[in-house]
């Protein structure tokens, strides 16, 4: 976990995709898209199946290790509106167990808008918390300080010759941007012009590394 600093509050940055708050013992996360292999496989496109118990097993693990109370999902978190429905019975039992553990908050996104009932915890449209709101998309307009999802940034770089691709956070002044954690998920170049336009003058790709915080200007 890395130190990160934004809006006046002091965050931890974890390599994994996620974002811990130690004021508010919160957990942030973004993009599970849990089903998205079963949604894939009604149309006849087989992905390997267990991507909703891998992204359960990390949100496990990351609880474990930061101790977090409370967990704010900013959206999509499943693939499509039946994606609740489709969980199997083991992978329910262990999202209900961890709904009702934690403050456990869904932000409503794109994806997830007609999921008729959450397994457990409150879905609200977006929420404001010690000042910085919290929503699945960036509101280019809204200058208050905004924490999203949306946009699976990735950072790609070629060094001597060899092409890497990271997850990172993509943040400004009054923008920050999370990587998708789900299991599934592809990504956005964090240099792509509608990520830049979202997060407005300043962006930059934030990467958590073992003992630091790695800083790519986008401009």
């Amino acid at each position: 976990m890395v130190p990160l600093s934004f809006a006046g509050q002091d965050f931890l940055a974890l390599p994994e995709a996620a974002l811990y708050w130690p004021a508010q013992r919160a957990l942030l996360v973004a993009d599970l898209h849990f089903e998205k292999a079963s949604w894939y496989a009604r149309f006849g496109q087989f992905l390997p199946p267990h991507d909703s118990v891998a992204t359960l097993d990390l949100i496990e693990a990351l609880v474990a290790r930061t101790g977090a109370t409370r967990l704010w999902s900013l959206g999509d978190s499943f693939h499509d509106a039946e994606g609740a429905a489709r969980l199997e019975a083991s992978a329910r039992a262990r999202l209900a167990a961890l709904t009702g553990r934690l403050d456990w908050v869904w932000i409503t996104g794109n994806h997830d808008a007609g999921v008729a009932a959450m397994p457990g915890g409150r879905r609200v449209a977006e929420a404001e918390v010690a000042g910085i709101w919290l929503r699945h998309e960036a509101e280019a307009q809204d200058s208050r300080p905004e924490i999203s999802g949306h946009f699976h940034p990735k950072l790609r770089l070629s060094l001597r010759g060899r092409h890497v691709s990271r997850r990172c956070f993509v943040g400004s002044a009054t923008k920050l941007i999370l990587p998708a954690l789900g299991a599934l998920t592809g990504g956005l170049d964090a240099g792509h012009g509608e990520i830049r336009r979202a997060v407005g003058p300043g962006a930059a790709a934030l990467v958590p590394v073992a003992d630091r915080l790695l800083r790519f200007p986008l401009s």
